[in-house]
């Protein structure tokens, strides 16, 4: 079965409205106009109201080119947001960088609460969670949050070293950082016989890991997959795969997922969304979960 979710109860963000290949965006007190190359609609709210909201504005379409635009000399370059749910809180910095992201991808909420009944559903005493593509690290502290001995990989070492931020902010510890290309460190650590109880991927369409390793997502997925299903632990495990790719359905994360792992149970796929409160809504990639239950 085919789901579409949207986070429903994160109070310090919030889409306020999308279209024309931009969208306007609540981080806790601050309202952000962006580029959204997925939004080809019109825009539901009017541009006045926009720029009466927005405090700062992205200029330019490019993810690699343009620059903030601050409407108020007040509005600070970095600020904190709070996420939680029934079980677990952390707290994130954001920041306005040169490629138009703030820090954290917000439809990945979702993902965040299965994380956490996840973790907190097995018999394991400190469930073993490996997140790849890892970011800034939101997913990684949720996990740490809810009882995990948690790895966190990324191939940028500033993006960890923002990770490690984040998690001194959320008052956590003993997050195992490490800087690789994510697909080498999955060889490495089946090599060495390692398990996981839950693993978490995210990858990009393209990247590059810190000595030169390119990764791209149509022709290394079905290697990383094979793969990481090979690390799950046979009696408790669950897995997260995360797509955005304009490229990508569900149905492929289903077949890529079905292929590594034929004996898989509980399968979700899906597409994830933000609903707007101006009522459209943002397509924002597409999921496949799974996870052993008791």
């Amino acid at each position: 079965m085919i789901q579409l979710l949207t986070p429903t109860h994160w109070k310090d963000y919030e889409l306020i409205d999308c279209g024309d290949f931009e969208k306007l965006e609540r981080f806790g007190n601050l309202v952000l106009s962006r580029p959204e190359p997925q939004a080809v609609w019109k825009k539901v709210l009017s541009a006045e109201e926009w720029k009466k909201k927005a405090h700062i504005t992205f200029k330019g379409r490019s993810a690699t080119s343009g620059e903030w635009v601050k409407h108020n000399k007040s509005v600070p370059d970095r600020w904190n947001v709070n996420y939680q749910n029934d079980e677990v809180s952390i707290n994130l910095r954001l920041g306005l960088t040169s490629f138009k992201h703030v820090g954290v991808f917000p439809e990945q909420a979702v993902n965040w609460d299965y994380i956490t009944s996840s973790v907190k559903s097995f018999k394991t005493p400190v469930p073993k969670v490996l997140n790849l593509f890892a970011y800034t690290g939101a997913a990684s502290l949720v996990a740490k949050a809810a009882g995990a001995d948690t790895t966190h990989v990324d191939s940028i070492k500033q993006v960890v070293n923002w990770a490690n931020e984040n998690q001194e902010l959320s008052k956590l510890k003993d997050v195992r950082w490490v800087v690789e290309d994510a697909l080498k460190f999955v060889k490495r650590e089946l090599k060495r016989g390692k398990k996981y109880n839950g693993i978490i991927l995210d990858p990009p369409a393209y990247g590059h890991g810190p000595n030169g390793e390119k990764w791209k997502l149509e022709d290394h997925i079905q290697e990383m997959m094979q793969d990481v299903v090979q690390l799950l632990d046979p009696e408790e495990h669950f897995l997260i795969l995360n797509t955005y790719s304009m490229g990508f359905s569900s149905v492929i994360v289903e077949n890529l997922i079905t292929t590594s792992f034929p004996k898989v149970k509980n399968l979700e796929t899906g597409e994830l969304f933000l609903q707007a409160t101006s009522g459209i809504k943002l397509p924002l990639g597409v999921f496949g979960k799974f996870r052993t239950t008791s």
